[in-house]
């Protein structure tokens, strides 16, 4: 083949040359124009590049488009330049800081000089920004040296934000410029600002200058934008749904959790009904773990210095942490809040010896850790600074790692059931494979833990992506990604593999050869904290819980005074069949009762009256149904405890 050509690969495996130096975008275009007008980028090795950029040495690609993760964040990375553009044609005086693509659109941090932005000044940013795209100007990319970069935010561009991101960068650097604003920047972006047609500034908030509270506070002014119209209408009522589901506004509502000022910024405090919730959640994951032969642990809420050391969590992730108390100033010996469950795990592991016949050993724990986050990042139950892990490690043999990753799938699986998430896929993050020094523990292993993981997946029918360079340094690790009701991704439990702290801890068991072994580690979370996974809860089904878990599952209304008698006479009954029952006492009507028990979201109300005394019956109504059908009490219960049990037996 003459030098002057190159081979693409194309994700079907079929090949094609082309001149060395082509583009993405010839390439595109000599499969089909429409392909060529939709794609946005293009993916060429793994590395997600402009479509302008030329390919000089042979390669595979795939080209990313609107409906591709990584091309609705490239689409987004380049909207936020053109944001900043409009920005800085009205606010010419602005200096700006960093903006990424994020999850669900973009943001920019701006230094407006003391200018409170207000909701009409994003109205007119977005404006500018319509009518900047609709010049279809290109995205340059222009590689720069240091001494350049450092000279146009001196002497162009007057810009200490960027001058310091400048000094720290040792690869190569790049400019991207589009219509008259320039931009430090790895890239990718689209191939010029006229796919960007709607455009939505969603709100604004402070960010200090590189997350330093100590450092000036810029202006963090959140955006999104879309191709076409619909995608827009669609969000923002997506948008609108996702605020009536507020766990927070929600939790206030439904009298689950609550934050107090003189307790402190980021520790909720369950009430009575989301205590409930809560131990109702914890009681059906242990009663899963006891079946699978996990065995309960108990440990403190503090542990000395030495301990998190030992496992490295001190002094490596010091900032995420609060201040140790300190016993002796001169050796530094003293105590810290725990981070993490893992390390009293392993100390519980290692308090007797153990023999490969005694392997696995499954130790669970809902445990309480605290992580000191900036007051800034606090945000309801999803961020806070004390959290609850439904926290378990295995530890096993390396032969073992298959059937336990499959058995915590299946634990997963039933959860995530219960719970009505229905669409998820799983993440399975292995090592990088150009890179391999920066991993612990020998490639063996590390070929056989990726290996189980991957067969333990098929096996149980998983559709799982594989993530090459996301592992962690000490094992390859299973994330469910999780779509709630408005279509949004979370990550919700994880299984991780650990070979780092068997070693930095010494653990062993003895092998059939009568020689010391290092068992293998996994931690494992489904939940993840239970703080996280309520607040997610919470937006999923918008406060309405399945009946096996809701906090109040039976409200009795009584249609007045003289029938509360037999009201409570009901209550015990369904108690007794472990359904968790209240009488409503109140002197209201019994048409404010029903609107008050739908307000709350009880799954069944059961008006009660002169004729359903004398029958014993109960006339039964249920949440969002208008319509009501009378039956004995006792036949009420049997139809719960069916509804129930068919549930939890379906997931």
């Amino acid at each position: 083949m003459p030098n002057d050509s190159i081979t693409i690969t194309f994700p079907d495996g079929s090949t094609s040359d082309y001149e060395r130096g082509a583009t993405g975008y010839d390439v595109a275009a000599s499969i089909a124009e429409g392909l060529a007008r939709e794609a946005l980028a293009a993916e060429v090795n793994g590395e997600v590049r402009d479509l302008h950029r030329p390919l000089e040495d042979d390669a595979t690609v795939n080209f990313l488009k609107w409906d591709d993760r990584e091309g609705k964040s490239t689409f987004w990375h380049s909207s936020a330049h053109l944001m900043a553009e409009a920005i800085q044609a009205i606010y010419p005086e602005a200096e700006f800081g960093i903006g990424p693509p994020i999850e669900q659109g973009f943001y920019y941090d701006v230094d407006f000089q003391g200018r409170t932005v207000t909701p009409d000044d994003l109205a007119e940013i977005e404006d500018k920004m319509q009518e900047l795209a609709k010049r279809d100007v290109p995205y340059e990319r222009r590689a720069v040296t240091k001494d350049e970069a450092l000279a146009y935010y001196s002497e162009e561009d007057d810009n200490p934000y960027k001058r310091e991101l400048i000094e720290e960068l040792d690869e190569e650097i790049t400019f991207y410029e589009q219509g008259d604003f320039t931009d430090l920047c790895r890239g990718p972006h689209i191939p010029s600002t006229g796919p960007i047609k709607y455009a939505k500034l969603l709100n604004t908030a402070g960010a200090y200058w590189r997350g330093d509270e100590n450092r000036n506070q810029l202006t963090r002014i959140y955006g999104i934008t879309f191709p076409k119209k619909k995608l827009l209408d669609a969000f923002i009522e997506r948008r609108e749904m996702a605020k009536k589901r507020d766990h927070r506004r929600l939790g206030r509502e439904l009298k689950l959790f609550t934050f107090d000022d003189k307790v402190g910024a980021g520790l909720p405090m369950w009430l009575p009904k989301g205590t409930r919730l809560r131990e109702t959640l914890s009681d059906f994951l242990q009663q899963e773990q006891m079946k699978r032969g996990y065995e309960p642990v108990v440990t403190p809420h503090v542990g000395r210095l030495e301990l998190y050391e030992t496992s490295g969590h001190y002094p490596y992730y010091q900032e995420s942490q609060f201040p140790p108390m300190i016993e002796d100033e001169e050796t530094g010996e003293g105590y810290l809040l725990k981070p993490m469950n893992c390390p009293h795990h392993v100390q519980i592991y290692a308090n007797e010896r153990h023999s490969y016949r005694d392997l696995p050993v499954r130790l669970a724990e809902f445990g309480t850790v605290y992580r000191s986050e900036q007051s800034g990042e606090l945000g309801g139950l999803t961020r806070v600074r004390g959290f609850t892990q439904d926290d378990a490690h295995v530890f096993c043999t390396p032969e073992q790692v298959k059937d336990e990753f499959k058995d915590v799938i299946d634990l997963a699986l039933k959860v995530l059931g219960a719970l009505d998430f229905d669409e998820f896929t799983a993440q399975i993050s292995v090592r990088d494979s150009g890179d391999t020094s920066k991993y612990t523990g020998d490639a063996e292993r590390w070929d056989r833990a990726e290996q189980a993981i991957r067969e333990a997946a098929d096996e149980m029918d998983l559709d799982a992506e594989e993530e090459p360079g996301e592992a962690a340094f000490y094992g390859p690790k299973l994330d469910f990604m999780v779509k709630d009701a408005l279509g949004r991704d979370w990550q919700l439990g994880t299984v991780q593999l650990d070979y780092n702290l068997p070693e930095r801890f010494d653990l062993e068991y003895v092998g059939a050869d009568d020689d010391r072994h290092r068992p293998v580690m996994i931690h494992r979370a489904p939940f993840g904290s239970l703080e996280r996974f309520i607040g997610v809860l919470i937006e999923h089904c918008g406060g309405e819980f399945p009946v096996w878990l809701a906090p109040e599952q039976v409200r009795i209304l009584p249609v007045g005074a003289d029938f509360l008698g037999y009201a409570e006479d009901v209550a015990p009954r369904l108690r007794e069949a472990d359904l968790r029952a209240k009488v409503d006492d109140s002197d209201d009507t019994v048409g404010y009762k029903i609107r008050e028990a739908e307000t709350q979201k009880i799954p069944f109300m059961l008006v009660v009256g002169e004729r359903e005394e004398d029958a014993g019956t109960v006339a039964v109504r249920r949440h969002g149904e208008g319509e009501q059908s009378v039956v004995p009490v006792a036949d009420f219960i049997e139809q719960v405890q069916s509804e129930i049990g068919a549930k939890l037996e379906r997931s």
